[in-house]
């Protein structure tokens, strides 16, 4: 029997999470040696350091990219910097917005932030890089945000325009630490730079396994910003965490990444914003699940629904049928240490419109056109991990000069 008809096999029944648990379960005995779990109650962020960081501040007209995960315990590094005397001109602001409320994808408007006062400058929309009147008077910019690892979140490329008119504009960066949930691995195809968009700026795997303050590092170091320009950096590193041990957010970073189990699987599933596939926006557990009307694969059924976070959700009031995935990421995805493909080709071969599956966002996701066309040809998930493996050698040696934690 050949590996196309083996998969064929799998795809007509719920055989997908069936093979996928046994999968899981061997994994379990063979491969799971220790978990150790870390928390904000663990680790100390590069937030909490405010010996370290408070003496570059003072004195100085500061502004803070943050949004709503940019807390030290239960306030925010906006409110605990200004109760500290600290000059606080502007707030800039990513996706989703200061408060973290804004749709994927959203514009957000620029404005005043009705709990502090301060001006908010929206870096999402028309102007995600600061402009040169943006940055009058500011003589440093502190960034503190919460990411979760994947190429195509839009907080590392708001750090990387940030970087890069600083460094115009000769304006220091302070990078506040995080751990990053997603650390413990890198996988996929190494972007193309054909390819780079706002998804995904720089040569990096889907998954890069870099803190922000890492990748800051990186992307400066390697001169990857606008004309080679560097930016004068440094990073308030976190105490207490390696790229081993597993980081659980206590605040969700976006709107529709709810709970650990989704950010786990969100650099598998995120390939579907690029088909007709929904991953359960608009549902009370998005990027837990995928479906689309009509369709022969699976039996779970979702409906998307406007709400907060999700005005306009893909599917919009339309019965979905496919897979629920609640705590499948937990379990098995995030200790297998890979993206899964699995599923992305399983529905391409299923679909009865396979000129239209794929739509113009997916090679971006992907940062390349060699997976939809691997696809597309009939390849094996085993034959399309293969053909990233030079790329995830020669960045793996590049990584390691660029970390801060012990593996």
């Amino acid at each position: 029997m050949t590996a196309r008809q083996i998969r064929k096999i799998l795809c007509s029944t719920l055989t997908i999470l069936w093979f996928a648990g046994l999968l899981a379960a061997n994994h379990q005995i063979f491969s799971r040696v220790q978990v150790v779990n870390r928390s904000d109650a663990d680790v100390q962020l590069g937030a909490e350091r405010m010996d370290v960081y408070l003496p570059l501040l003072r004195g100085k007209s500061v502004a803070v990219v943050a949004n709503h995960t940019s807390l030290i315990g239960r306030t925010h590094l906006v409110d605990t910097l200004r109760s500290r005397g600290v000059n606080i001109r502007q707030v800039f602001a990513p996706e989703h917005g200061f408060r973290g409320a804004g749709d994927a994808g959203e514009k957000i408007a620029s404005g005043k932030d009705p709990q502090t006062g301060l001006p908010v400058v929206s870096l999402y929309g028309d102007n995600k890089k600061p402009t040169a009147a943006q940055l009058t008077g500011v003589d440093l910019v502190l960034f503190d945000i919460q990411d979760v690892g994947a190429r195509f979140y839009t907080y590392i490329s708001t750090l990387s325009y940030v970087m890069e008119a600083c460094a115009e504009q000769k304006i220091p960066v302070v990078v506040l630490d995080r751990p990053n949930p997603n650390g413990h691995y890198f996988d996929g195809p190494v972007l193309e730079p054909k390819f780079a968009s706002f998804v995904g700026m720089h040569p990096v795997p889907v998954v890069h396994g870099m803190t922000v303050g890492e990748y800051a590092q990186m992307v400066n170091g390697e001169g990857w910003l606008k004309a080679g320009v560097r930016c004068s950096l440094q990073v308030i590193p976190c105490v207490g965490w390696k790229h081993s041990e597993y980081y659980q957010i206590t605040t969700p970073p976006s709107p529709n990444l709810k709970t650990m189990n989704a950010i786990y699987l969100y650099p598998s599933l995120c390939f579907f914003e690029g088909t007709p596939v929904s991953v359960g926006r608009g549902t009370p557990h998005p990027f837990e699940m995928f479906g689309l009307p009509g369709s022969k694969v699976g039996t779970y059924t979702f409906t998307p629904k406007s709400g907060p976070g999700s005005k306009q959700p893909l599917h919009q009031d339309k019965l979905c049928t496919g897979f629920n995935l609640q705590g499948f990421g937990s379990d098995f995805v995030r200790d297998s240490k890979r993206l899964y493909l699995y599923w992305l080709i399983s529905l391409y071969e299923q679909s009865t419109n396979k000129e239209q599956f794929f739509n113009n966002f997916f090679d971006k996701l992907a940062g390349t056109d060699s997976l939809r066309k691997m696809i597309q040809a009939g390849k094996t998930e085993e034959e399309i991990r293969a053909s990233w493996q030079p790329g995830l050698l020669k960045y793996g040696e590049l990584r390691k000069k660029y970390l801060l934690y012990e593996e």
